[in-house]
């Protein structure tokens, strides 16, 4: 997993309540568990006007000007805003790899699907809590201003916009630490690994009828 400490990031507004995981990453697309390559099906059905299928050449397919992604002026994003209850619906882990494989890392919004809050920690996205007045705030800005970027600083817990407004935002400590070191539930478990090395040869010596 990718650490994150701070981010300057293009922000790309995704103006809509109750964003569900299926169309974040439809369901044909969750065939695979290689957490990569999903960035491409990022808001598939929105994203594209004809239907899409793993393995169809994107390139080949019909994308629909009007949806924010495909935008020009929004190419890049790294920060997504969105509105209340983002990523609601089924808990598919794969609704944060799309989001990560086509390079957003930070989420914004008032509020937030309890799963897919907790699945983005594990796969290195920041989902970032704020007031829905803040977060019309930064809409209103960034519709006004092309090029607008926030400016996150995970050690600090703030987002910081150009004009100077900044704003806190809570995380635990255990997952601030572990976004800052870049270690998911695998990468903490394997920080211990001469520990658990230990306590499995100790195992083997005390209890050699469990390795017969």
């Amino acid at each position: 997993m990718k650490a994150f400490t701070t981010l300057d990031g293009l922000v790309c507004p995704l103006d809509r309540a109750n964003v569900d995981t299926d169309a974040i990453i439809p369901k044909q697309f969750l065939k695979s568990i290689k957490r990569s390559g999903f960035g491409p099906n990022l808001f598939d059905e929105w994203r594209y006007l004809d239907h899409g299928e793993p393995g169809m050449d994107p390139s080949s397919r019909r994308p629909n000007p009007d949806f924010v992604l495909n935008q020009p002026r929004y190419r890049g994003a790294q920060v997504l805003l969105g509105r209340e209850n983002f990523g609601c619906g089924s808990s598919r882990e794969h609704a944060p790899w799309a989001l990560e494989d086509y390079g957003f890392r930070v989420v914004i919004a008032p509020s937030f699907a309890d799963i897919f809050f907790n699945n983005c920690y594990k796969n290195g996205v920041l989902p970032i809590v704020l007031d829905a007045a803040v977060v019309e705030t930064l809409f209103a800005e960034c519709f006004a201003h092309e090029g607008y970027t926030l400016h996150v600083d995970l050690a600090l817990q703030r987002v910081t916009a150009p004009s100077g407004a900044s704003w806190a935002f809570d995380i635990t400590g255990h997952r601030k630490d572990c976004l800052l070191k870049g270690l998911d539930e695998i990468g903490l478990t394997l920080h211990h690994a001469d520990a658990i090395r230990a306590f499995e040869e100790r195992r083997r010596i005390e209890q050699p009828w469990l390795f017969a």
